[in-house]
């Protein structure tokens, strides 16, 4: 019976993925729809998941999931909206949710009232699909992203604390605050150490099917010692994922990191459609709790309207403020910016002057003494030079430059793209609650009053948050015209393009005996994926096809063409990840232009272990005689 339950949860959850599209419907409401219509059939008995295996079984690798595939630059661009969002946003919640719910429910003590508002304060970064779907923004998506992977531990710190103040009867705004920072950094130490360990290990595998396998087990080696240790579990996960998307395309061979995606993207549908079917086949068991246990279910239904209601206007009261607070400092600091142009630029050109070694040694520094920072900087840059030695100034100062690049390109990113009303409107109403509000729910201690009621108001504001939330969301979005995600500026590829044929011309050889023609380097810098084609046709078509010398040629041209392309490819990767990290391009373009780039190699290393030996170990022509010599061993 179980193993049937099983199958049917899978094609169910296939099918809602399917026919989702066609009815314009997301998914995960197809699914808690579903879970509720079949919770309530006679034949179902009533269904009763712990939260332990959501919040330790599930949502770990989600969420892990989730952060690997972030844009490292953008979530960095977004921290202080995220940080808003995650930790104030959360706390205020908590406190309001808590005082309204104590006024209209007196039997509810504040630290009982406080708990459940912790409840119900944390979105859902597995909802956010929903919104990604509309094609609102990447830097509204990244903002609601980041705030559903990081409000969690606040939520759960809070939740805690208030559970022993009610149980024990007395807690302190210091112990709460000690418990959320030791929470949080033991999980970014832990997180951190868990994805740079794996990450190494992982890069002296050889089989990409071994290399999945262990990749699943990260969120779960992240997340179980930063729990033991009084961290939070989940953002430990979070922080190993952050750390694999950042570091893994430098150190994994990239069939290993295709294979890794395509499976985890099947793991995290699985994962996903569970939790919103679990989340409906669970309301049956509550209402018939309540039933039996009392208030009424009336009671419950209006009580959780309020507190919905509640977590949307306190949303929009932390995200007004929090936007015009952005809009200002971004003003601030822009003018700021631009005010520096002049003298930043002829330090940015003494900079590039340090790292080819052509400054002298009395440099002198003209600089505004009110820019004492960067004066020392540049002075520090000097003294390196002379005393600590010419290729330490030269790298210290290529550092410098990279520094100054980033910084105008995040000036650039906010100005090309600001988060104003449009779009904290859909940051407010795509805030959807969801699993974690059922999973902290059900850590509700036996003593709570009236915990089957307090559970119903729970998923009630989950699963009502999703519904209405996301079926009116693409009103929403039609209704405020929100900035969209739209096609790659021209003018970016092309500068895009500009970058891999740089770094493909510095990669080809430019000795005499090279096979390729002018033109042929030509072809290969702009377009590295037919340089093996192009070699071998020029090679075939000057050879007898009946001499096999020439034949010997043919194959080593090909060997060549195949050695460089490959270098082409990888010089080209890593140009491409450079600049992303100082955010020269958006991240959508970067993703692409890797992607096509790890496809490129996978060919290219395909054709040469099924049609030739390794170019290292292609050797000489034949000899005069006809003979060939063996291979290197």
């Amino acid at each position: 019976m179980t193993l049937i339950i099983i199958i049917a949860g899978l094609l169910a959850i296939a099918g809602a993925s399917q026919i989702s599209d066609r009815l314009r419907v997301a998914p995960a409401l197809l699914l808690l729809t579903l879970g509720i219509a079949v919770g309530f059939l006679p034949v179902v008995p009533a269904i009763e998941i712990g939260p332990g295996v959501i919040l330790e079984g599930i949502l770990p690798p989600l969420l892990y999931a989730t952060a690997v595939a972030i844009p490292t630059i953008s979530f960095r661009r977004e921290l202080a909206p995220v940080a808003i969002l995650a930790v104030l946003l959360v706390a205020v919640s908590s406190a309001v949710i808590g005082g309204v719910l104590t006024l209209v429910l007196p039997s509810l003590s504040v630290a009982w009232a406080i708990a459940m508002g912790a409840v119900l304060s944390p979105t859902d970064a597995v909802a956010i699909s929903i919104a990604r779907r509309l094609g609102v923004t990447q830097r509204v998506i990244t903002v609601l992203e980041g705030e559903g992977l990081l409000n969690d531990a606040t939520a759960l710190v809070v939740l805690s604390s208030a559970i022993s103040a009610a149980v024990a009867g007395r807690t302190s705004a210091g112990v709460v605050l000690g418990s959320f920072a030791l929470a949080v950094v033991v999980a970014v130490v832990v997180g951190w150490i868990v994805g740079e360990l794996t990450l190494h290990l992982r890069a002296r595998v050889t089989d990409a099917s071994v290399d999945t396998v262990i990749s699943f087990t990260v969120p779960f080696l992240a997340a179980i010692p930063a729990e033991h240790m009084g961290g939070s579990g989940l953002v430990a996960a979070v922080v190993a994922g952050l750390v694999t998307g950042h570091r893994s395309p430098r150190l994994l061979p990239p069939d290993h990191r295709i294979a890794g995606n395509e499976t985890w993207r099947t793991v995290e549908l699985v994962l996903e459609g569970f939790i919103f079917l679990v989340m409906g086949l669970q309301l049956f068991g509550i209402v018939e709790d309540v039933r039996a246990e009392g208030p009424s279910i009336t009671t419950a239904v209006w009580l959780a309207v309020l507190a919905g209601v509640l977590t949307v206007a306190v949303r929009a009261a932390i995200v007004a403020p929090m936007l015009l607070w952005l809009r200002r400092r971004g003003a601030r600091l822009a003018e700021r910016w631009d005010g520096m142009g002049e003298p930043l630029q002829e330090f940015e050109e003494r900079c590039r002057a340090i790292a080819r070694g052509e400054v002298p040694e009395d440099m002198l520094v003209p600089w505004d003494r009110r820019r004492r920072g960067v004066q020392r900087r540049l002075k520090g840059l000097a003294k390196g030079r002379r005393g600590t030695g010419h290729a330490h100034a030269q790298a210290h100062a290529a550092r410098t430059i990279d520094r100054i690049r980033r910084v105008d390109a995040d000036m650039a990113y906010y100005q090309q793209v600001p988060l104003g009303a449009r779009e904290g409107t859909i940051i407010v109403w795509a805030g959807m609650r969801g699993a974690v509000t059922l999973a902290a729910a059900q850590t509700l201690p036996a003593a709570a009053p009236n915990r089957p009621f307090l559970l119903l108001i729970a998923i009630l504001v989950a699963a009502g948050s999703l519904v209405f939330q996301g079926l009116t969301l693409p009103w929403m979005v039609r209704a405020v015209r929100p900035t969209m995600e739209g096609p790659t500026d021209e003018a970016e590829r092309r500068e895009l393009m500009g970058l891999l044929i740089s770094a493909a011309k510095d990669v080809i050889p430019e000795r005499e005996d090279h096979p390729l023609t002018d033109d042929g380097r030509r072809r290969i810098a702009s377009d590295s994926q037919g340089a093996s084609a192009l070699v071998a046709h020029a090679a075939r078509e000057g050879a007898p096809e009946s001499d096999e010398e020439a034949d010997w040629a043919v194959q080593r041209a090909e060997a060549h063409a195949r050695a460089v392309s490959l270098d082409i490819v990888r010089a080209q990767r890593q140009a491409l990840l450079d600049a992303g990290e100082l955010g020269l391009y958006s991240a959508g373009l970067i993703e692409y232009a890797l992607t096509r780039l790890d496809y490129e190699e996978i060919i290219l290393v395909y054709r040469e272990a099924i049609n030739e030996a390794p170019p290292d170990r292609v050797i000489p022509a034949p000899s005069g005689d006809g003979t060939v010599p063996s291979t290197a061993p």
